[in-house]
């Protein structure tokens, strides 16, 4: 049974999104709802604090990591660490305060542990990207405090495909040097359906706009180019299901493979390689009293080598196993809802003189509900989950500071929404949310150098479960083309896990110095020059912290007739603070605005806009202030037909004035200052075809 369509399902409790589709400007309509992938309901939805990527809206965003094609989305910035190594910032939360997830289900690497390490799936592999924000992602688990990312590659088809259809892709930048390909193939029947893809991309060290040296044990150079930022990945994937009368059952197999240079070391590469094997299986009316059973299982194997001058040093390696089970149950009088079931295990370990954690075995149960009640002005929501959370690390026998330990813990999760549909072109949405996450096992027992970070990390083996509670509400409004969404936030942590300074140093042998450095821990002077480096000591703390912000967004058509005009628009603004030293947070995005002119005539295509950040100066004691910056942007589309196939040429052009600007949410812009700005003007030239 599917819900009344103002009903929708999932205010504060799952991300929903909103098609843009014009309509007449004379006549407003009801808001009209699309389904999100990461929600298990499956409904058509209504509004609540999501973003969708696929189609041509990614093709013009996609760079060479997720964290940089999500920048500037609203609420949504980046950890930039290069061009290969950023993950995404969600209302000032990174880390495993975000949850990744490839086709809704768990994703196993190690681009949570260091900033310097990529996320295992290219943005070349991804046909839709979902951004789900708030605590609607609680489902997923207590490290989805800060939103959801789920990735979507259609490896595993859930419909009959008819014939043979597929896309294929190339693109080159001037900026990075990159060249870049990708291709998909898909075919079937009402009975089988297979699919295949493949991607690869190169580029080399990327230009910015000014001189920088490149110290390298071959030399020092001096060029207008990030140094050490060139990369390669490639991978691919093959992939198939059976169809019956109830459903249909699929398996997918997939590897990729990168190398890249670390910017914050101009010697050190690391090389990578994630292996991926998936089930998926949807049965409708599988036992009287369920509409339907939804399963998930996945493996993943992970690892990545740091070599220094073409020796390998630390070597990384994540394996995960994934079930995940969801049973819609028939209605109960007015509910309708989902009970489910998700079992996770991991194993991470961290190999050479670098590690800065020790081995560990995470295993993770959790039971979860999700119930909706449909009202005449809009619907009531509930959800709640329970979760089983074991730690463990058996130490390291050549590593003498890895000691065995063991945590356990019952982090528990729950949300109330509420959405009310005032008129036929506005809806109000509300929602309160109570979540607890488990700490990582890198928040528990790191201690050792972090060269990446610059910093000597220490974990805090008595951690309890991290808590917060969260209230978020909306304004909406959308007639025909026209629509503007407007929201507020705030996060309450009685227990945050940050890593903060201690004011302590400690030499790479964990030798401390103490405060006020007079020596370098092991026996000589600052002033007669040290036999190993120092590094400032960084420790796992639990502080009271508060997340609070606006986030906006909204289209108006100017032109209605041919050509089409838009104004597409975005603004949001995040305060993060540190409520028990009584200071801001480190690495949260500044205040940002941005616009866009959207121009479409028959085949033809255009778009110009900027994106502004105001200078960040609220930050923690040691840290300097950001300075502002605009980024302007422009694209221009071409679509033809050539046989079957659909052809879109594309030319986009970003940072178009070549500015300067260093990305305050990026650790690389504290412990290297001056060292690493965003990449400076580049022209994509790209042709696109699909079958």
């Amino acid at each position: 049974m599917s819900f009344p369509t103002r009903a929708g399902a999932c205010a504060g409790l799952l991300a929903c999104a909103i098609a843009a589709q014009a309509q007449s400007p004379t006549q407003p309509q009801t808001l009209r709802e699309v389904t999100v992938t990461a929600n298990p309901l499956g409904d058509q939805q209504p509004a609540a604090p999501v973003s969708t990527l696929s189609g041509d809206g990614l093709l013009l965003r996609r760079q060479s990591s997720l964290g940089e094609t999500l920048n500037s989305l609203p609420g949504v910035s980046s950890t930039y660490f290069g061009p290969t190594a950023s993950r995404p910032v969600i209302r000032g939360m990174d880390g495993d305060h975000i949850r990744i997830l490839e086709n809704s289900g768990a994703m196993h690497d190690a681009s949570s542990v260091s900033y310097d390490h990529a996320v295992s799936i290219d943005p070349l592999a991804v046909d839709r990207i979902e951004v789900l924000r708030g605590p609607g992602a609680l489902l997923y688990g207590g490290n989805a405090i800060g939103g959801v990312v789920n990735l979507v590659d259609g490896r595993i088809p859930t419909e009959p495909i008819g014939g043979v259809t597929g896309k294929a892709e190339v693109s080159g930048a001037t900026g990075s040097r990159e060249r870049s390909g990708s291709a998909m193939v898909e075919g079937g029947n009402d009975r089988i359906g297979l699919h295949a893809d493949a991607f690869d991309r190169r580029n080399d060290d990327v230009r910015v706009p000014l001189s920088l040296a490149c110290a390298r044990s071959s030399g020092t150079t001096t060029a207008s180019r990030l140094c050490n930022s060139d990369g390669q990945a490639r991978g691919g994937a093959v992939g198939g299901s059976l169809f019956f009368d109830r459903g249909y059952a699929g398996l997918s197999a997939s590897s990729s493979e990168s190398s890249y240079g670390s910017v914050a070391e101009a010697d050190v590469r690391l090389r990578m390689r994630s292996q991926r094997v998936a089930f998926e299986s949807l049965v409708r009316q599988p036992l009287p009293g369920f509409e339907s059973v939804k399963v998930q299982a996945s493996g993943s194997r992970y690892h990545h080598t740091e070599f220094e001058d073409g020796v390998p040093g630390t070597t990384f390696r994540s394996n995960g196993d994934d079930l995940r089970i969801e049973a819609r149950h028939a209605p109960i009088g007015p509910l309708r809802g989902l009970i489910g079931l998700q079992a996770e295990n991991a194993t991470f370990s961290a190999q050479g003189a670098e590690a800065f954690v020790p081995p560990s075995d995470t295993r993770q149960r959790a039971l979860f509900l999700y119930e909706a009640w449909p009202q005449s002005w809009g619907q009531l929501t509930a959800g709640l989950r329970r979760e089983s959370v074991d730690v463990s690390t058996p130490g390291d026998p050549v590593l003498a500071r890895f000691a065995p330990a063991r945590r356990s813990f019952s982090p528990t999760s729950a949300s109330l929404g509420a959405e009310w549909n005032v008129a036929p072109a506005w809806q109000l949405t509300g929602s309160l949310g109570r979540t607890e996450r488990a700490p990582k096992d890198y928040e528990l027992f790191a201690n050792g150098p972090h060269v990446a970070t610059g910093a000597y990390e220490v974990g805090q083996a008595t951690l309890g479960t991290e808590r917060a509670t969260s209230a978020e509400a909306a304004v909406q409004w959308k007639s025909g083309a026209d629509r503007a969404r407007v929201g507020a936030y705030q996060t309450r942590f009685s227990r945050y896990v940050a890593l903060l300074s201690t004011g302590i140093t400690r030499d790479a042998s964990g030798n401390g110095a103490g405060v006020g450095v007079t020596n370098c821990g092991d026996g000589t002077s600052v002033e007669s020059g040290c036999t190993e480096q120092v590094l400032p000591e960084f420790a796992y703390q639990a502080v009271a912290a508060r997340f609070r912000g606006i986030e906006a967004e909204g289209n108006v058509r100017l032109l209605r007739a041919d050509p089409v005009l838009d104004l597409e628009w975005r603004a949001d603004l995040v305060r993060a603070d540190n409520l028990t030293l009584g200071q801001p947070l480190p690495r949260i995005a500044p205040a940002r605005a941005g616009a866009t002119l959207v121009w479409t005539q028959g085949a033809w295509g255009a778009r110009f806009g900027f994106d502004a950040y105001a200078r960040q100066s609220r930050v923690p004691v040691g840290d300097v202030a950001v300075a502002g910056y605009t980024l302007w942007n422009a694209a221009l589309t071409y679509k033809t037909k050539a046989g079957p196939a659909e052809l879109m040429t594309y030319v986009r052009l970003d940072n178009l004035t070549d500015r300067l600007a260093y990305s305050a949410t990026s650790i690389l812009t504290q412990s290297l200052p001056g060292r690493v700005p965003l990449p400076g003007r580049s022209l994509r030239i790209g042709l696109r075809a699909d079958f």
